[in-house]
């Protein structure tokens, strides 16, 4: 394929996706319009980019490798992601209704609205989203590295600049936007992909029969070990639970009846969207068992076996995928340094008139922090599997005892995010452990649940009513929004 060519094609596609962010953006005056859309996101709109934000690195060339490597083990990525936003939209999609920003501010609310526990949760989110960007901008730049042959981390550098100059302009209406085109292109892509490679290989048996032993079981136990494998599916659901782009889709949507219907929608079209990138990976194997990286599995397909308008469009749709999930963590990580993070620096809000400036000066920066850590790092799965269980264990614990456990108190929370990643980290820094688990997220999970728990019982009932608690976070979103003291 040619690189210039290629680069054309992209960097045409890229001006389509700015323009579109600039257009739909243009009336924008508030916090709320730029961080959240103006909350009245429609439910074509949360379902697109829903499902392009799930449909991301790890779905796209995380899935895709680890299905060459390992057979059907590429469908647990999806899995694990259908289950979470199924779950998501069953219990947490009525927090709507409370008018949260953040995700800092609904685990703060379950407490009493507790300044520390907020101020520690704005931390561990935006660590977290900084990631996430990471990930996104790594696969985006091995994608694009291995199409044109360019310097791995001037290709990173380009993805950055891609996406970065969409949410500067735009913010979240941009990103919704872009998100749902991305999405159509995501899944047309993908589809043909799976089609043209299983027909290359010489029929859907042809590529069973070349598989390697204990790639067959639904979940390849027979390579990964059972243990492992749940690991894998339960830290992409518990990503998903914790994620505060996700939680971003609830605050900004219309109203509970889309946002659910649209999570519901798009854990299904998930689901059945998470066999296509393992039928792409063991199509791969079958052509060519001897690549020098399982992740070269997808732009190999589109590079060596298809033609090349259809590999260009396939390659265009895998770097979607990169930047729509990149957009949306950007957008989730400006949020809480407006409304938190700022807060815990200066002891007040942004004045409303700047907090648009603001936000797309946070952007720039952020999305900079991002690029340098994605510098030093090729390995996405373990990447993403290794954040999670350090940085979002703990947020999903208090998010679930905090939605349906009264007792549950500011110590309790403490106390379950600290021991979430105390044990991730332990797990990490042992390797015999790390093998038997897979990656972290049961013990830390399992940990922080029970040093929730333990303390919360233990100490002093929390003081402070649920109605209180909104009342002090509503108050602090009104003088940001403008419309207060």
């Amino acid at each position: 394929m040619s690189t210039s060519l290629f680069l054309a094609a992209f960097a045409v596609y890229l001006s389509a996706m700015i323009f579109l962010g600039w257009y739909v953006s243009r009336k924008q005056k508030s916090a709320e319009d730029f961080l959240l859309g103006g909350r009245e996101l429609p439910l074509f709109l949360t379902l697109g980019t829903t499902v392009a934000t799930m449909v991301g690195t790890g779905s796209s060339m995380g899935a895709v490798g680890f299905a060459y490597a390992n057979g059907w083990a590429g469908t647990l990525y999806g899995i694990g992601g259908a289950v979470g936003i199924l779950i998501l939209a069953w219990l947490f999609a009525p927090l709507r209704k409370l008018h949260f920003m953040t995700m800092s501010e609904e685990l703060s609310y379950y407490v009493g609205a507790n300044t520390l526990i907020r101020n520690i949760v704005a931390m561990i989110i935006f660590i977290a989203s900084i990631g996430w960007l990471g990930a996104h901008i790594i696969g985006g730049g091995l994608y694009l590295a291995w199409i044109t042959g360019i310097d791995a981390n001037l290709a990173k550098l380009i993805i950055a600049v891609g996406f970065a100059t969409y949410v500067i302009i735009g913010g979240y209406t941009a990103v919704v936007w872009t998100d749902s085109v991305q999405a159509i292109i995501l899944f047309v892509g993908f589809i043909l992909m799976a089609f043209f490679a299983v027909d290359a290989v010489g029929g859907w048996q042809a590529m069973i029969d070349v598989q390697p032993e204990g790639s067959f079981s639904f979940s390849s136990s027979g390579n990964l070990g059972y243990i492992p494998a749940l690991s894998l599916a339960l830290v992409v659901m518990i990503g998903v639970l914790a994620t505060p782009s996700f939680r971003q889709r609830i605050y900004s949507g219309k109203d509970v009846r889309s946002i659910r219907l649209a999570f519901v929608s798009s854990g299904g079209l998930y689901l059945l969207f998470s066999f296509i990138p393992a039928i792409i990976g063991m199509a791969a194997y079958a052509l060519n068992a001897d690549l020098e990286t399982a992740a070269y599995a997808f732009p190999y397909l589109a590079i060596e076996v298809l033609p090349i308008g259809l590999g260009m469009l396939i390659l265009i749709a895998g770097i979607s995928a990169t930047m729509s999930s990149a957009s949306s963590d950007a957008i989730a990580a400006v949020t809480v340094v407006l409304r938190d993070v700022f807060i815990m620096a200066t002891g007040k809000v942004p004045q409303p008139s700047k907090t648009i400036y603001y936000s797309r000066i946070s952007l720039f920066l952020i999305i900079g922090v991002a690029l340098l850590f994605a510098m030093s790092s090729d390995d996405i799965i373990s990447y993403i599997t290794k954040m999670i269980s350090m940085c979002m264990s703990g947020l999903f614990v208090c998010a679930m005892l905090g939605r349906f456990w009264p007792r549950f108190n500011w110590q309790g929370a403490l106390a379950s995010l600290i021991s979430a990643s105390l044990t991730s980290l332990v797990i990490i820094q042992t390797p015999a452990w790390s093998e038997f688990w897979g990656n972290p997220i049961i013990p830390s999970v399992t940990v922080s649940l029970i040093s929730g728990l333990i303390v919360s019982i233990t100490t002093p009932v929390s003081t402070i009513t649920n109605e209180q608690a909104l009342a002090v976070l509503d108050k602090e979103r009104a003088a940001m929004e403008g419309r207060g003291d």
